[in-house]
């Protein structure tokens, strides 16, 4: 028991100060996302709760940070404005189909996992990865240039004169002490340092500011304060559950949980890449979905993995899972106890560890690598890095995947070759060097000369692999053509699998099949061409 506290406590006071300068970071970006999801501000900051605790506790990733998300509050837009109309607008129904939606979500995260669908997330390439966190660093500091502007007479318009010069000083004043306290103090929390410093500054010089309870006023909230999340009876009272109900919701659902699930892995594999340790994907599927389910019974708007204050969190030494689950309590602290407090903190002060984390999110060192690896890969470096900016995450992997996966068809379909050999006894032998699959079907086949080939044909697959149905096709077309003229073709060396296949499809294959061979790599050859 003492070994097991040692353990989860030894980073116990990085872990507690990291958690909170998380958690003050949370509050305006979970506010920033319930607006754009059309919802209130406490619908977001009671999802940032929720989901960073329970993934906090059961998650596959000690230190990843999750809550509210722009990626997803996007999506829901449509959703909450299409399910406002269905009703009476005092009924507000867009947003229980919401709730409704992000459980279905969550059941599809949780399925995702039970059925360990979160280790495809292995094959998503190194230079998607890299596009993957460029775009997202892009992302992250166009919306903080948001928080530049205010509202003139109900229009968002950028600051300007001693607004936006005194907005600008204080977000590189907290830049500044972010960048030089660590190089004075060792180990100090700069982030929370510095939010500190940049409010005590702020209030006590009552300097006319943009604060986190301006923000949340200009955007139509009322304030932070709120009490206890509680369950959601209305789901189920005013909400049909009929098909027309599970047609409307379950694409939005999808599209949630797919957006969820690829965010939140990606950020897992970036925070294995920082702290030089491996997370569970399963594990986080599943804890994802359960936390995605209790946030809709409780009221809201679902959430997955944050990046932005990932990062935060790692930089600032938080490594176990105490640091998620204290920056999710401080949040509920602030709403419940502390809303008049943090309220005051400058926006200016949460935009400057936020452009810090673009910096040390950005990967600066594809600028250095760029013209040094393959085309190809730099290609889907760029493409996956814009597709992020103007669509959005679950798109942009897609794409680079797919650009990926066609680039390495590709690659291997010109890999395919034949060493061509008549044995003494006339026999005509093809040894076939390189992956036989879809892609290189043509290549192979353009090798065999059918109507000139001896009567006797062997083709050796010792240094080749039969990977897929078309290579095994291709096989059956081409003993086909020599059957035809008369010719006997005898296949040697195809792996167990390959010949199941082949002779399920035609039994009469298994003739062709050469079962036992003394000694594979000899023979007598009286001529030999590699072509």
């Amino acid at each position: 028991m003492n070994a097991f506290i040692k353990k989860h406590t030894a980073n116990a006071k990085n872990d507690i100060l990291s958690g909170m300068t998380v958690a003050l970071a949370l509050v305006p970006e979970a506010v920033a996302f319930a607006f754009v999801a059309g919802v209130d501000p406490l619908v977001g900051l009671y999802a940032a709760f929720m989901v960073g605790l329970i993934t906090a506790i059961f998650g596959g990733r000690p230190g990843m940070i999750s809550g509210a998300t722009g990626a997803l509050a996007v999506v829901m837009v449509a959703l909450v404005k299409t399910g406002n109309e269905m009703g009476d607008p005092s009924e507000n129904l867009g947003l229980y189909y919401l709730f409704l939606t992000v459980i279905l979500m969550g059941i599809i995260q949780v399925l995702a996992g039970v059925f360990k669908l979160g280790k495809f997330v292995r094959l998503i390439p190194h230079p998607v990865m890299m596009g993957f966190v460029n775009g997202l660093a892009i992302v992250i500091f166009l919306s903080q240039l948001d928080m530049f502007k205010e509202k003139v007479n109900g229009k968002e318009v950028w600051m300007h004169g001693e607004k936006m010069y005194l907005m600008i000083g204080l977000v590189l004043l907290t830049m500044a002490l972010m960048y030089f306290l660590p190089k004075i103090i060792k180990k100090v929390p700069e982030a929370l340092v510095a939010i500190i410093v940049v409010t005590l500054i702020a209030v006590f010089s009552k300097l006319d500011i943009a604060t986190v309870g301006s923000f949340i006023r200009e955007g139509g909230g009322t304030g932070l304060k709120g009490s206890l999340p509680k369950f959601q009876w209305e789901i189920f009272e005013k909400i049909p559950f009929n098909w027309e109900t599970l047609k409307f919701i379950a694409p939005y659902a999808f599209i949630l949980a797919a957006i969820g699930l690829i965010e939140s892995l990606m950020t897992l594999n970036l925070i294995d890449e920082l702290t030089e340790t491996r997370g569970n994907s399963n594990k986080e599927c599943i804890a994802q979905g359960s936390a995605n389910i209790v946030t809709g019974l409780f009221g809201g708007m679902g959430g997955c993995a944050m990046i932005g204050q990932s990062i935060i969190n790692i930089k600032g030494g938080g490594r176990g899972r105490l640091s998620g689950i204290v920056a999710a309590i401080l949040l509920l602290v602030f709403i419940l106890f502390a809303s008049g407090l943090i309220e005051q903190i400058p926006i200016a002060a949460l935009v400057g560890v936020m452009f810090m984390v673009v910096i040390g999110t950005f990967a600066w060192s594809s600028f250095r690598i760029l013209h040094k690896i393959p085309k190809a890969d730099a290609l889907v470096l760029i493409t996956v890095s814009l597709v992020t900016v103007f669509k959005n995450l679950a798109v942009a992997v897609i794409v680079g995947i797919i650009m990926s996966a066609l680039v390495f068809a590709w690659e291997n379909a010109k890999r395919i070759r034949a060493r061509k050999t008549i044995k003494k006894d006339g026999t005509k032998l093809y040894e076939i060097y390189g992956p036989l699959f879809f892609g290189s079907i043509q290549a192979f086949n353009n090798k065999f000369d059918v109507k000139n080939d001896p009567d006797k044909i062997e083709i050796d697959f010792l240094e080749s692999k039969v990977t897929d149905h078309s290579a095994i096709e291709a096989l059956y077309n081409l003993i086909e053509r020599y059957e035809k003229l008369g010719k006997k073709v005898t296949l040697k060396h195809l792996s167990e699998e390959c010949k199941r296949l082949m002779v399920k499809a035609s039994p009469k294959l298994q003739n062709n099949i050469e079962e036992s061979i003394d000694d594979p790599r000899y023979h007598v050859m009286t001529s030999d061409e590699l072509i």
